[in-house]
């Protein structure tokens, strides 16, 4: 097979459908990567949203109990 001027055994083209296969798996996992990042950081402003609906909020944390602080 001839790419670019460039002859390729086959060797050299199982190696490169392995890497383009590689670099399309990586680009999957990437782009669902990123649709949980979406989802997670959307349920959690959700979450702190009905949180302080609720009257409860942000509450400072309390002083330290116990003997260890």
């Amino acid at each position: 097979m001839t790419l670019f001027g460039q002859t390729f055994d086959a060797q050299q083209l199982i190696a490169l459908i392995s890497l383009l296969a590689l670099l399309l798996f990586w680009v999957l996992v990437l782009g669902r990567e990123r649709s949980w990042t979406r989802w997670f950081r959307a349920w959690e402003a959700e979450r702190k949203a009905s949180r302080q609906a609720e009257g409860r909020g942000d509450q400072p944390p309390q002083a330290p109990r116990g003997p260890w602080g």
